[in-house]
């Protein structure tokens, strides 16, 4: 799982960007990725555990052979509730006990390196600026701007030009930037708060968007693998989680 002790993050800042790795990679198994996941998880197989690395990778694993082991580890056995539950609350499950794991490997490191309380602090806000794996997984940070977003989601085709935040290829003359102050304030307070329900990251005016038809989440075209041009062509948007759903046994 872990590779050695050489690779470990010591700053505040390296600590964070190796916490947003991780939580990027489970937020992929829990989502874009949950097909692959389920499959993974198989009840018939030992303990199991799932992993996130700072490479914004994740696998399902046997927990480490050492005791203690080099760092904290994920809850066990995951894949015993896999049948025995509703899907979207099995993986809720899981999101809640990812999101105490990368908890705990972010302030292992900080004990680990001496972190004073100031960048304790400091490491926590940075941290909890971000949603958890538990609010992306589930919507629950969406259901707080759903709302907001109600025209805009519901005005027919998600892929309309004015939902596309294509990047500019020069910024806009002083002129320009005056005539658009407005419209750019009141579409930032709109979408401000949405977050991508692949990453989990928020939304930017200068990155293209796309919504799903079924479950009404916004994903970056980038994490969804859709460019603005494709999207011009399709009719009705499927996220990779509501494409890849079946009915389970």
């Amino acid at each position: 799982m872990e590779v050695g002790a050489h690779n470990s993050p010591r700053t505040v800042e390296e600590v964070f960007r190796d916490f947003k790795g991780r939580r990027i990679g489970l937020i992929k198994a829990l989502t874009t990725d949950v097909e692959e996941f389920f499959q993974r998880c198989d009840p018939e197989k030992e303990n199991l555990c799932l992993y996130g690395f700072p490479t914004e990778q994740w696998e399902v694993n046997l927990p480490a052979e050492e005791v203690p082991p080099e760092l904290p580890e994920p809850a066990l056995g995951i894949n015993f509730a896999r049948d025995g539950m509703q899907e979207k609350d099995w993986l809720a499950l899981v999101a809640v006990h990812s999101d105490a794991w990368l908890l705990s490997v972010a302030f292992y490191f900080g004990a680990r390196f001496g972190f004073d309380k100031a960048d304790r602090k400091r490491l926590f806000n940075m941290i909890n600026d971000l949603p958890t794996i538990f609010e992306v997984v589930t919507g629950a940070s969406k259901m707080q701007f759903k709302d907001k977003l109600g025209a805009t989601t519901h005005s027919g085709n998600k892929s309309k030009p004015n939902l596309k935040m294509e990047k500019m290829s020069k910024p806009p003359s002083k002129d320009e930037s005056e005539g658009l102050d407005e419209e750019e304030e009141d579409e930032e307070e709109e979408h401000g708060d949405t977050l991508c329900g692949a990453c989990g990251e928020n939304y930017a005016q200068d990155e293209f968007w796309i919504c799903c038809d079924i479950c009404e989440r916004w994903f970056h075209g980038k994490c969804v693998k859709i460019t603005p041009a494709r999207a011009e062509h399709i009719k009705q948007y499927k996220c990779p989680t509501c494409s890849n759903k079946r009915a389970r046994p």
